[in-house]
């Protein structure tokens, strides 16, 4: 686990890169675990979307620095209380397996946040944020990490939050960008798992890998000049501008 450090989208390039090595049969299998900065995380759909420089501004107004991620999805938030995860996995046809690794990814935090004492299962919350199938909420009340993929021609990206702590910033963040979209969002739905018991941050990275490595061989691996030096040239291209700010 790494704290990015500089850049704020340096944690989504770095994310960027290691996909990319990976498509390239550079590195074997990733799983990253880091701190990000505070960020609002729009996808390209989002990009398109009416609203989109409004809410770009309304993010920039809470102290967010709004970042264009891989997966798709809708807006999710960032802060130095959350884990970010990128999975990278090498794939002759990463199309076939996207459900399996979902269920996967899913899987293994539901597992460590129930090795801590949430009540944690898989399952969209009614008026989340950033809604999905494989988010995974705590007590069936509050969604406390969501995941999302990027596929590549040989390799795929399954990444996304957990929300360690800070629910109730991560919705000063959400609710007036949400609102500047147009998108329907229930704060009420937005939860921390510290919310739901005695853990720390620490608690929570370790616990995540051990889920992991009750499935696969894990081995620890520091990032690289090879990972790093195109990760810094990279990150300026994933702060996401508002269209009539740059006019």
């Amino acid at each position: 686990m790494d704290d990015t450090r500089g850049h704020p989208a340096l944690d989504t390039a770095i994310s960027r890169v290691l996909l990319e090595r990976v498509d390239r049969g550079e590195l074997p299998a990733t799983l990253r675990l880091s701190r990000p900065a505070a960020i609002v995380a729009f996808s390209s759909r989002d990009a398109r979307t009416p609203g989109f420089d409004a809410a770009v501004l309304a993010s920039e107004a809470e102290g967010f620095t709004p970042v264009l991620r891989l997966a798709g999805g809708r807006p999710a938030v960032f802060t130095p209380a959350t884990i970010a995860f990128s999975w990278s996995v090498p794939s002759d046809d990463p199309t076939s397996a996207i459900a399996e690794r979902f269920t996967t990814l899913s899987g293994c935090l539901v597992d460590a946040f129930r090795s801590l004492g949430v009540d944690a299962e898989v399952g969209e919350i009614a008026g989340e944020y950033c809604p999905g199938e494989y988010s995974v909420n705590a007590g069936g009340r509050h969604k406390v990490a969501g995941v999302g993929q990027r596929l590549l021609r040989r390799a795929a990206h399954t990444g996304g939050v957990v929300v360690v702590d800070d629910a109730q910033r991560i919705n000063r963040a959400l609710v007036p960008v949400y609102r500047a979209m147009g998108v329907a969002f229930d704060p009420a739905a937005t939860g921390a798992l510290a919310d739901h018991a005695e853990l720390t941050y620490e608690d929570v990275r370790h616990a995540i890998v051990d889920a992991f490595a009750e499935r696969f061989d894990v081995e620890p691996w520091t990032l690289d000049e090879r990972t790093l030096a195109p990760a810094r040239r990279a990150a300026p291209e994933h702060v996401a501008v508002a269209r009539a700010a740059a006019s």
